[in-house]
């Protein structure tokens, strides 16, 4: 079964393989098949669950809200989020002014069919709204019981330091920080993870496997597989591109024996290397099939050797990306759908 970390300096646990519908529920898979995945997720012991409002342009949480009906609601952690644009895309459709954090806020809940999330996050930094009308609105929502929790998405160290100082002003706290992460994108490490660890703010990390490169399926030299997420524009295609380098491919086969040695599948590997990080609470994977949950949640609990991880590092080395500037070239520097 799955086992649970505590989400930053707080008494609230996550599994630490959460289930995330990015690319597949409303758009990837059809509705029968999403909500077979999260059942299957369920039935492996996953209970933490993370979508957004701009996944597939809110019918995401649609069908995670049916996938959940008739399960307990306080077994389960439900994580959404909020500032890209959704709907008709208007100019109060999207950022983190309070309007439409709001309007967000009441929009998922009914989505979801829930009456509170668990966590709500701020999906990225809005450079055109006061950061200060931001955490308000967010202590607003937890005082009202619409989210137990607040988090963020892809903040730089310094917007963390700022929002975890006004979150403890307004008397309420910021736990979680979702950036990307794996072990060929390891660029929060640098100062990122540092400042979390002081502020107890933990980190759920998305796209532990690199968009599927670490699965090895895609060969040096090779077309990619047919019907792979590189084939897919709505899979996350334009994420995956700049991976499928033949140097980075080369690298990620030397994993293989790797694997082998320590019992584990490739894609096990690459969730179980994520969890070795003690500021890592949770890894996200998604599943367009239910077998997928099955083998991914074997990386729960694994410890690796100092060997292994010595072993990982060195054959993805010359690859694996650690500049710390790239966390600032994440969130937009204007309004997201101006």
């Amino acid at each position: 079964m799955v086992e649970y970390r505590y989400l930053g300096n707080s008494g609230f646990k996550v599994s630490e393989i959460t289930y995330g519908n990015w690319i597949t529920h409303g758009s990837q898979v059809d509705d029968g098949a999403a909500v077979a995945t999260v059942h299957a997720a369920l039935d492996a012991g996953i209970t933490t669950f993370d979508t957004a409002d701009t996944y597939a342009n809110t019918a995401a949480e649609v069908v995670l809200g049916k996938a959940i009906q008739g399960q307990r609601r306080e077994s389960l952690e439900i994580l959404t989020k909020v500032y890209w644009p959704i709907g008709p895309m208007g100019p109060n459709d999207q950022g983190l002014s309070r309007k439409h954090i709001m309007d967000g806020i009441n929009g998922s809940l009914k989505r979801l069919g829930v009456d509170y999330v668990d966590l709500y996050q701020a999906h990225r930094w809005d450079y055109e709204t006061p950061i200060e009308e931001t955490m308000q609105a967010f202590a607003d929502i937890v005082r009202q019981g619409k989210a137990l929790y607040i988090g963020v998405s892809e903040w730089t160290a310094e917007q963390l330091r700022e929002g975890a100082a006004l979150a403890a002003e307004l008397k309420f706290q910021l736990v979680s920080n979702q950036p990307q992460y794996s072990a060929l994108w390891r660029v929060i490490e640098e100062k990122v993870v540092p400042t979390s660890e002081e502020l107890g703010i933990s980190q759920i990390v998305w796209s532990p496997m690199a968009q599927g490169v670490l699965s090895g399926k895609y060969l040096p030299g090779q077309p990619v597989p047919e019907g792979s997420r590189a084939t897919d524009d709505k899979s996350g295609a334009q994420f995956i591109s700049r991976l499928l380098r033949d140097d980075v491919l080369e690298a990620v086969q030397k994993l293989k024996p790797i694997a082998s040695d320590a019992g584990l599948t490739m894609p096990q590997l690459a969730i179980a290397w994520v969890l070795q990080n003690p500021n890592v609470a949770a890894a996200l994977v998604g599943a367009s099939r239910p077998e997928q949950i099955a083998d991914n949640v074997k990386a729960s609990g694994v410890k690796l050797d100092a060997d292994t991880m010595a072993a990982i590092n060195d054959a993805l080395h010359d690859v694996a990306e650690r500049d710390g500037a790239k966390t600032y070239e994440v969130s937009p520097k204007g309004r997201p759908g101006a």
